[in-house]
């Protein structure tokens, strides 16, 4: 494990970041380069120490390479998800749309593809720190659905909802809008911060990811509607 601290002039918004990266070369060049940023990097070689990293010590945000020895970077993401809403950006060696998907499914808020370049890479970070800022202070009653905009809360019949960072950003979007259709193009710029059409499977996936939790059968929702060709729209009962 290494530890390396920097302070960024230009920018505030630093983070307390958990690197899981095997490539000792890799490792440490990230390192160094988010250092530099401003930013406080802790980093592992494998999956198990990152586990433990989280249930000890809490960092800001999660950076995890997918081909990991032993527990790979999306069962990490997995088991973080089972007891954290600690945001997640996962480290691909290949754009293959199935390790990427898998990625997404399991919980990652955002994705990138080494070579990694350093500052895209803070971009994303900076990127997925603003989606935990607050949003406008009100409160919204759809049905047994309740969105607190100022707590960033939401219950549904009473019970709390885990959202991820990601996964509340989106859905405030969406609410935020009732009635009409956003397109995917519209919510990657809302939401990631991205205008490449192609990583439009972020939003699918963190529209599936909220299904699961918000509706009663997810395959027919009663709150976020498919607009084939379009997007989605946020109809509630």
């Amino acid at each position: 494990m290494v530890g390396a601290i920097g302070r960024c002039k230009n920018n505030d918004q630093v983070a307390g970041i958990l690197l899981v990266e095997d490539d000792p070369s890799v490792r440490t060049a990230l390192e160094l380069a988010l250092a530099r940023q401003g930013h406080s990097v802790t980093s592992y070689e494998t999956g198990e120490e990152a586990l433990d990293h989280v249930r000890s010590r809490r960092p800001e945000i999660a950076i995890l390479d997918v081909m990991l020895p032993g527990i790979d970077g999306v069962e990490v993401c997995r088991r973080i998800r089972k007891m954290d809403q600690l945001p997640v950006i996962l480290l691909t060696a290949r754009g293959d749309d199935l390790d990427i998907v898998v990625g997404l499914e399991a919980g990652a808020d955002d994705y990138v593809v080494k070579p990694v370049e350093p500052r895209v890479l803070d971009a994303r970070i900076r990127a997925v720190l603003r989606r935990v800022e607050s949003a406008s202070s009100d409160r919204i009653t759809f049905g047994d659905l309740v969105v607190d905009r100022g707590a960033l809360k939401v219950t549904l019949a009473g019970r709390e909802v885990h959202l991820t960072p990601t996964e509340l950003r989106l859905l405030l979007e969406l609410v935020r809008h009732p009635g009409q259709v956003l397109n995917r193009r519209y919510l990657l710029r809302a939401v990631w911060d991205h205008t490449h059409a192609a990583d439009s499977r972020l939003v699918d996936a963190c529209v599936q990811r909220i299904r699961a939790k918000i509706e009663a059968v997810p395959a027919e929702p009663e709150f976020i509607h498919t607009v084939r060709g379009f997007g989605y729209r946020f109809s509630p009962p």
